[in-house]
């Protein structure tokens, strides 16, 4: 056969013909038992009739002529596809909006044909397509490019407006992902997950990346997308709020693409500073109850509580009050069981008793707790954020640097100029003699609660007139501090072997015998030396420091070279030397400097104040505040309280009018020899029981047998009680407040 009657019989056994539709009136049409759509899905017969009767019938029914018993066609026709089309048509008649008269395009099947009419309703709903998403989001652009609203295109296509909202929202979907998705590389759901943000180079970038890795996922592009900003379900964003936050100017992104509404709120860092701001405005309700001092923090971690006394409480409910208190619990629990995890709506019996269980609950917790005023006056609270975003309250916790001292300033002394002129100090509350001799009335003792937000610069809680904030010495400049006096009290525990002695045992015995928790000791007897912080300055001029290091230079150039000698070499040490080493080991072991990141029980502190009783530690022999070291890194109220508290009155009137940095100065000149010292630098009075016990105290055999042997000196004045304060010194054996 040719090529050419060969092609010529192809096209003819490969033509096709396609039957035209014609118009049946809708009263000769009936719905055929053929047809295999009996379950509802997707728009409604309502909506359909609406669409048709808006544009008309954009798809023909498929008809089959109905037979008579005898097989003879009788004018009428049964709709075995096209059945959901027919059903609108047949609304649109009931409701009066279309006659029966109205011709229906149909395409007409012949009555025997070998295609049965189940085939055709079958075929007419599987073989079709619904409509990609992508080409849905580029009609529904190209409607909108027209001007057409989204409520508009959703009323017009019978989909709800968020269909529509979400579809345009892929506009802000890079170009290339589109046609990524388009060819297939990506599901529905990651391209969606894109439209989080509106950068197309980082969509891209993310994209790459997710591919390389073989870990594209709708969660992992929304969690790259969204790393840098805060999630709507975080206790942040919940403790804020949307309103407030887009009202200082804030965004959120928006996932149109989950019935959840999820976001992510753009700008952590202004939603910080409005929560902050929130929570340190919350945390003057908790001022309210006394509290020194309120750390304000976003989030608390367990670590920051290390080191921190937490106050006992006292309950003052009886025992038949704690009984109905855990009966009322108890039955909480149970409607929570039984109710909490319905989805229905709780009965209204139901829900006025868990309202009144609550209410009883808080009440027996307010007195179950309860902290004794004078603890509260030197602890303070945390405040912070809860899971849920509600405001959390943690109370009755005391700062190593707030313990009461061995002996209150109060006792002790409260006008350091009146002791050193050998005038007993007035007790609290008492009217104090002015210079004049007339009679002034004690000053009322207000004190303001301390609130700081995230360690930083602390605001105070309101008070009745407005005053200076009065801040708390800065971490840096406790450290200096401390710094200080430690080298000042291992100087003076090392040249004194009866002291050492006392507080080595002693720290040895609350580690080897006591063994309880709480029990600490400044000391360091594990063979270390804390070093000072570097950022210290003036040591190097420190006589302290530089006697302690000719002390350790001496020794350590008379040790052997061989570690493995030493205790031969500490054996043949006369005992008067041994002694030496002895109190300058015990010495350097000594650690009272602040730390930041102090993780040592907070009784070390007032252990250091302890042994500087023990060893007479006066600081004002070799520390003096300078603008550099003390007045220009505390505030004008500080520097004039110090000022007043040294000089008097009249002298601080002198400096109130100065600015700050001359204020420094002036008070450096004033207070050169005054002997004034911060709080941190004091050692509480001495008493002569103490001294008394201390000189008695039983010394070991080689202690005892180098001071009859030598000869030695007698104890120091501290020790046997007999010598106070030189002619014309200050009496520094007390604590006075300097904040």
């Amino acid at each position: 056969m040719s090529r050419t009657k060969a092609a010529a019989k192809i096209a003819a056994t490969a033509k096709i013909v396609l039957t035209e539709a014609v118009g049946i009136p809708f009263e000769k049409l009936s719905l055929s038992q053929a047809n295999v759509r009996r379950i509802a899905d997707g728009m409604s017969i309502e909506d359909l009739a609406a669409d048709i009767a808006h544009r008309g019938l954009l798809q023909s029914l498929s008809v089959r002529p109905l037979l008579d018993e005898a097989g003879q066609e009788t004018g009428r026709f049964e709709v075995p596809a096209g059945g959901r089309r027919f059903r609108a048509l047949e609304h649109l008649v009931a409701t009066g909006r279309m006659a029966r008269t109205v011709k229906v395009p149909c395409i007409v099947r012949a009555a025997g044909s070998a295609i049965s009419a189940t085939e055709d309703s079958i075929a007419e709903n599987a073989m079709r397509e619904a409509l990609h998403p992508l080409d849905q989001y580029r009609a529904f652009k190209a409607l909108a490019d027209t001007g057409m609203s989204t409520a508009d295109i959703a009323a017009r296509f019978f989909v709800t407006e968020r269909i529509v909202t979400q579809r345009l929202r892929l506009a802000g979907v890079s170009p290339a992902l589109l046609e990524a998705y388009g060819a297939g590389q990506m599901t529905l759901e990651c391209l969606m997950a894109f439209s989080v943000s509106e950068d197309h180079a980082r969509q891209v970038q993310v994209w790459e990346a997710l591919k390389k890795r073989g870990a594209l996922s709708n969660w992992g592009i929304r969690q790259a997308l969204t790393e840098r900003t805060v999630s709507m379900g975080e206790a942040r964003a919940i403790f804020v709020g949307e309103e407030a936050y887009e009202a200082a100017g804030g965004t959120i992104l928006r996932d149109l693409f989950t019935d959840r509404g999820d976001g992510w709120f753009e700008d952590a860092a202004l939603l910080d500073r409005l929560a902050e701001a929130k929570l340190a405005e919350f945390s003057t309700t908790v001022a309210a109850e006394g509290w020194k001092w309120i750390e304000v923090s976003l989030s608390l971690m367990s670590s920051r509580l290390y080191g921190l006394r937490v106050l006992p409480t006292r309950s003052e409910l009886s025992e038949a009050e704690h009984e109905a208190f855990e009966a009322a619990l108890a039955e909480r629990e149970g409607l929570d069981n039984e109710y909490g995890y319905s989805d229905e709506e709780w009965p209204t019996d139901v829900a006025h008793r868990i309202s009144e269980l609550e209410r009883d609950i808080a009440a027996f917790e307010a007195r179950a707790h309860i902290y004794d005023p004078a603890d509260i006056a030197i602890a303070g609270a945390f405040v912070t954020l809860d899971y849920d975003g509600t405001p959390k309250v943690r109370r009755g916790y005391v700062r190593p640097e707030d313990e009461p001292r061995a002996e209150t300033e109060a006792s002790a002394g409260a006008d350091h100029g009146a002791a050193a002129a050998g005038a007993a100090p007035a007790p609290i509350g008492e009217p104090v003699a002015s210079p004049s001799g007339s009679v002034a009335a004690p000053a009322p003792a207000v004190m303001r609660t301390v609130i700081t937000i995230g360690g930083s610069t602390p605001a105070l809680a309101p008070a009745s007139e407005p005053e200076e904030v009065e801040r708390p010495l800065s971490e840096q400049h406790r450290i200096e501090l401390t710094t200080y006096r430690t080298i000042a009290l291992r100087e003076a525990l090392a040249d004194d072997p009866q002291a050492a002695f006392i507080a080595v045992l002693h720290a040895m015995v609350i580690r080897v015998i006591v063994t309880a928790y709480r029990a600490a000791s400044c000391l360091e007897v594990s063979s270390s030396s804390a070093r000072p912080d570097h950022t210290v300055q003036g040591l190097d001029a420190y006589r302290p420091a530089s006697a302690l290091d000719a002390k350790r230079e001496a020794w350590a150039r008379r040790l052997p070279a061989d570690h493995r000698a030493i205790w031969d070499f500490l054996v043949g040490l006369a005992p008067e030397e041994r002694t030496d080493l002895f109190a300058l080991c015990a010495g350097l072991s000594i650690n009272a400097m602040h730390s930041a990141y102090d993780r040592r029980p907070a009784e070390v502190m007032p252990h250091a104040d302890q042994l500087a009783q023990l060893v007479g530690l006066d600081m004002t022999r070799d520390w003096k505040p300078t603008a550099a070291n003390y007045f220009s890194r505390v505030t004008k109220g500080k520097i004039l309280a110090a000022v007043r508290e040294a000089k008097g009155e009249d002298k601080a009137q002198l400096l109130d009018h100065l600015k700050k940095a001359d204020m420094a100065r002036e008070a450096e000149r004033l207070m050169a020899d005054s002997g004034w010292l911060p709080e941190l630098l004091r050692t509480p009075g001495l008493s002569a029981e103490g001294a008394t016990a201390t000189e008695e105290a039983a010394l070991p055999a080689f202690l005892g047998e180098a001071a009859e042997e030598d000869g030695s000196e007698p104890l120091p004045p501290f020790l046997d009680g007999e010598d106070g304060p030189a002619d014309g010194e200050p009496d520094l054996g007390y604590a006075i407040a300097a904040e």
